[in-house]
């Protein structure tokens, strides 16, 4: 029986990549996203392996019930990807763009981490991924609700980590730390380095998933930098 695995933000970037990989390993994949027609030309390139919702995760109500109606329509979940997130968003005042992140990656990631944890407790096992981000690692002047949002998500996995080996519950959490990846997100910012390609980024990270590591930096490289970023004192990060 095939692996079920639903990708929450499977439109572009990581989580379209990691659908494909996912259904050349013969995966069931459930993706989700605001773009529909983006799911159903996925669903045309994947076929049968391949299922979908519509979802805006900031609507908390219908997104964990679209959520339930994906898994009852996959016949379950082995795995979810919570892989859904916005770096800035065009709004009238920096306070709305700011709150929208907020919305999206803290408050939409809440929500359905929640539903998942429940279901996989009912269930008995199960696998939570996050994906964070190296930003999670030091507040950036220059994306204050983005490095904020990916720390409050790895700290907030890093708890239920605790949680789940306190109560011995078989459910792994995964915490995904992409540096920079080829992606919408990153389409025209000046100045990035060590800017990892798509596919490449997705199969070391699809196989820390199977691994059921605790952490992954992807690509690589990136492990470096996190080292790096923990040995900086405060005093230097603050006048970056």
């Amino acid at each position: 029986m095939s692996k079920k695995i639903i990708i929450i933000g499977a439109t572009s970037g990581i989580g379209e990549e990691l659908a494909r990989q996912c259904v050349e390993k013969e995966y069931h994949v459930g993706g989700t996203g605001r773009r529909v027609e983006r799911l159903e030309d996925l669903k045309k390139e994947l076929g049968n392996y391949f299922s979908f919702a519509e979802m805006d995760v900031t609507q908390f109500d219908d997104a964990k019930i679209q959520l339930n109606k994906l898994i009852e329509q996959m016949g379950g979940m082995d795995v979810i990807v919570l892989n859904a997130g916005i770096s800035n968003f065009p709004a009238s005042s920096i306070t709305a763009m700011e709150q929208k992140v907020i919305d999206v990656n803290v408050s939409g990631f809440v929500q359905l981490f929640g539903e998942a944890f429940q279901y996989f407790r009912k269930q008995g096992h199960g696998q939570i991924v996050g994906v964070s981000s190296i930003a999670s690692l030091f507040g950036s002047s220059r994306a204050a609700p983005y490095s904020s949002s990916k720390a409050f998500i790895s700290t907030y996995m890093q708890a239920y980590r605790q949680r789940c080996n306190n109560i011995s519950e078989d459910i792994t959490i995964t915490d995904v730390k992409p540096g920079f990846v080829e992606s919408e997100m990153i389409e025209g910012k000046k100045g990035l380095f060590w800017v990892g390609e798509t596919k490449k980024a997705v199969k070391q990270m699809l196989k820390d998933i199977e691994k059921k590591k605790s952490y992954s930096y992807v690509t690589r490289r990136w492990r470096l930098v996190a080292w790096l970023i923990k040995l900086t004192p405060n005093w230097v990060l603050d006048r970056i």
